[in-house]
């Protein structure tokens, strides 16, 4: 035996909408899922032991620029082409060689750039690196 009050058509929502919760939950777990990608992207590995030591101090690092007037510059002062061999000679006789970074104007004379490089190579510098923007 039923018990009710009122018409059919008067009868109210008696169950649950589940559609806005289930969407709240989709999100989640996609929120959840990149989370947990982002915070650990490495694969789990076992690396093995070695007796390598660390390098202690990072290399030294020499800018040298070229201006579109053929112009060589050491650092931000300007030197002339022979001062710029023997320097390149003696910083190749330290403990730790140095990296060279080469700045070239676009306007540069590609045969500076190549006289420099000849000059590293003579002073058997083997670091160079091109900077550009």
């Amino acid at each position: 035996m039923a018990f009710q009050l009122g018409d059919d058509e008067m009868q109210g929502m008696n169950e649950m909408n589940l559609i806005p919760l289930i969407d709240i939950m989709l999100v989640l777990m996609i929120i959840f899922l990149v989370t947990a990608t982002v915070l650990n992207p490495s694969v789990p590995l076992d690396l093995p032991k070695t007796s390598a030591d660390v390098q202690q101090q990072p290399p030294k690092v020499i800018q040298i620029s070229v201006d579109k007037d053929a112009g060589i510059y050491w650092e931000s002062d300007p030197i002339s082409f022979e001062q710029l061999q023997t320097r390149l000679e003696s910083e190749a006789k330290a403990e730790n060689q140095p990296a060279i970074y080469l700045r070239a104007d676009k306007e540069a004379r590609y045969e500076t750039v190549a006289q420099i490089l000849a000059a590293a190579s003579g002073a058997e510098l083997t670091k160079i690196a091109f900077v550009n923007d």
